[in-house]
């Protein structure tokens, strides 16, 4: 037998990369698991969070599943808000009873876990959305519930619920038109006003871009101002329907002013915008201290300033008083509404410092062309103005005051 060694392969060895084997997907497991915490601590909000926080299992993967038994005691059936096979408990924030203080301890729970577990916040933000979407599959008490703790969960400010969440789900068609969307707002505002104000809300619903929009919650079949009054005075809302009708009356004086502007710069045929203007007035059923105020701003708006030159700013503003002179005097058609124009002149005047100056030619040439009585100038003058500027304005409009005086002697 040969003694020489037997000759071997040489190289480098090839070492093959374990794969990453995931875990299998249980999210039944993970449900009962929840749900037997809940029920060997019977229902003790305090004891179940701490028991969640000291648990393993994986609420990275399973965040959605948690808030279902948060809300609903178990697991959600595919497409539905009813519970699944499998364990359920009877704590749940739909199986309270309809108020604040059976309630409000599952806000602050889920407030506790957010804070431990931030990266929930997400899943709560999807299983709100789904279950608002799916406001006509629960039973009426349990969608009072809903509006409930979503209106506490925005008085105690917590994680996870943005207003654009609450309030844009809610406008799908369906709910609306049958009433499910008008009557769950209605629960959410008044339990939301125990505690906050007015302001707040708006501060909500302005960021749930809601604010301009209040009558899209009504069906369409009621959407109107006076549906709207009706139904949040019963409600006991009495500050929400003011406000609203505040807000359409702004928002109509803006459509007013926008159109006659764009009118006058356009410089349309007088007679037409004054028909337009008249029209517009009797829609909207302005009070004649508004349309004056609207026009006079509307006029001013229209007008093509030229930088810091005083002089050509004045003869603009001069220029477009003239113009539109007629339209003016169609609705100044007392003393109370010159005064009116008079105070409107003055602030304008007042806060716009190129104005400062050109009040007394303002003044004179509204006179001239009979927008302007001499009874409304001079009582203005003795004892009318208004105190932002009064003495300013008085010593400017001085010599033009006694003129008229003078005058009125030698007749």
């Amino acid at each position: 037998m040969s003694s020489k060694e037997k000759p071997t392969l040489g190289g480098t060895r090839i070492k093959t990369r374990k794969r990453n084997i995931a875990a299998p997907l249980d999210p039944a497991a993970f449900s009962d698991a929840v749900v037997l915490i809940y029920l060997d601590n019977a229902g003790d909000l305090e004891l179940v969070a701490k028991t969640i926080e000291s648990s393993d299992l994986n609420f990275s993967r399973y965040g959605d599943i948690f808030f279902e038994v948060v809300f609903i005691g178990g697991r959600t059936q595919t497409g539905s808000v009813k519970s699944d096979e499998g364990e359920r408990h009877p704590y749940s924030i739909i199986d309270c009873e309809p108020n604040r203080e059976a309630i409000l301890p599952s806000v602050v729970y889920i407030q506790k876990i957010l804070r431990r577990k931030p990266f929930l916040i997400k899943n709560l933000e999807n299983v709100t959305r789904r279950f608002l979407q799916s406001l006509e599959l629960f039973e009426e008490s349990e969608r009072k519930k809903l509006a409930i703790f979503t209106a506490l969960a925005f008085s105690q400010k917590l994680s996870g619920l943005p207003a654009e969440t609450v309030f844009q789900p809610l406008l799908k068609d369906n709910l609306v038109a049958k009433g499910i969307v008008l009557t769950f707002v209605t629960d959410f505002f008044n339990e939301y006003l125990v505690e906050n104000s007015l302001d707040d809300l708006i501060a909500i619903l302005r960021r749930g871009k809601m604010e301009d929009k209040l009558l899209d919650f009504l069906p369409p079949t009621k959407r109107t101002t006076e549906c709207f009054s009706e139904h949040f005075t019963k409600a006991g809302l009495t500050a929400l329907v003011e406000y609203n009708e505040k807000k359409i009356f702004e928002v109509k004086l803006k459509e007013i002013k926008e159109v006659l502007t764009s009118q006058v710069t356009e410089e349309i045929n007088i007679d037409e915008v004054i028909e337009t203007v008249k029209q517009q007035v009797k829609d909207a059923k302005l009070p004649e201290i508004e349309v004056v105020r609207v026009i006079w701003d509307g006029i001013m708006d229209a007008v093509q300033w030229s930088g810091k030159n005083q002089q050509q700013n004045s003869n603009s503003v001069l220029r477009q008083v003239k113009t539109w002179a007629p339209l003016l005097n169609t609705f100044c058609s007392n003393g109370k509404m010159e005064m009116e124009l008079m105070y409107k002149v003055q602030m304008q005047c007042y806060e716009d410092a190129k104005l400062m100056k050109v009040f007394p030619e303002v003044v004179r040439s509204l006179y001239e062309l009979d927008v302007l009585a001499e009874d409304t100038i001079l009582h203005w003058y003795r004892k009318g103005s208004n105190p932002k500027g009064r003495q300013t304005f008085v010593k400017g409009l001085e010599p033009f005051v006694n003129w008229l005086e003078e005058a009125e002697e030698e007749e």
